[in-house]
Order: C-alpha cells, then sequence, then structure tokens
C-alpha cells in the first residue's frame, strides 16, 4: 500500500500525475475537487469549510489507509509543515508516504496559470497577483522530510 503526496505549485501537472496513479487504482484525494462539489473554490471558501473539507480528507485518508487502499493526495502541500501533519496521520499505520515534486520552470507555471479557463476543479484560474504569491511562498520540499521523487518538467521537451 502506497499514500503519495503531490506537491508542487498550482499548475505544475500534479493533477494528471494523480489521475495516472488514480488509472492504477489509488484513490485520489482533492481539495479543488471536494470544494467545487460544494459550490466553492479554493481562494473563496470559508475557513469554516476548508476546516470542515480538510476534516474530512484526513479522516478519508486514516480510512482508506485502513482498508489497504493506495491513495494519492492531490493537494499542493505548499509548506514543509503541511506535508508533516499529512504524513504524521498514516506513519502510526506503517505507511511512510512518498512526496512527488513537480519542478516546473516558474515561466512556465505562469504561462499555464494564465491559460486556465475556470471551468473546472482542476482548472481554477488565478490572479496574476495570487499566482506570485503562492510563487514566493511554495517551500520545495527536501529529502530530510522523507521519501522524495524530484521530477523536472522540461516545457520543451
Amino acid at each position: 500500500m502506497t499514500v503519495t503526496l503531490m506537491c508542487g505549485p498550482s499548475g505544475s501537472g500534479k493533477t494528471t500525475w494523480a489521475a495516472d496513479l488514480e488509472g492504477a487504482g489509488a484513490v485520489r484525494l482533492s481539495f479543488d475537487v471536494e470544494l467545487w462539489r460544494r459550490g466553492s473554490r479554493p481562494l473563496t471558501a470559508t475557513p469554516e469549510l476548508m476546516q470542515e473539507v480538510d476534516a474530512e480528507l484526513r479522516t478519508r485518508l486514516v480510512y482508506l489507509v485502513r482498508a489497504g487502499r493506495d491513495v494519492v493526495l492531490d493537494l499542493t502541500f505548499s509548506t514543509r509543515a503541511m506535508r508533516q501533519e499529512w504524513r504524521a496521520l498514516v506513519l502510526p499505520l506503517g505507511v511512510v508516504p512518498e512526496t512527488v515534486h513537480l519542478d516546473v520552470p516558474h515561466d512556465e507555471l505562469r504561462r499555464r496559470l494564465t491559460a486556465r479557463s475556470d471551468t473546472a476543479a482542476d482548472d481554477v484560474a488565478l490572479t496574476p497577483e495570487q499566482i506570485e504569491r503562492h510563487l514566493a511562498e511554495f517551500e520545495p520540499p527536501t529529502a530530510e522530510e522523507g521519501p522524495l521523487r524530484v521530477v523536472r518538467v522540461d516545457p520543451l521537451a
């Protein structure tokens, strides 16, 4: 059984990667999908709704791991503290999550995010100011945090 933490700024391709794992049998958990299903978006959701979704996703993660299911967490995991909190949920269950960090050049991220249509949970548009703040606040994961796979995305390849 595996738990994968998808890590990278918005637009890095986390959902595409997570969908591939989902196609191979993992259960995908996503804030964006849950918020969209409830008629909200990550940047406009109330703190109460964010807390509710967070609690539900954490509960589902533990339930799925106890049931022996592979899980991919399709979240940004933008801070070390956030990654540590989610790892701590499954470590007592004998699972050491792997972090998959999609490392994409910032110019490519800006291009992708600017092209979003805001018509689906995984296509939420950001303003230029939100994009810059998101990129500035993102803390790349390090090997000291636990198993880490860094995928460098070359947009010209």
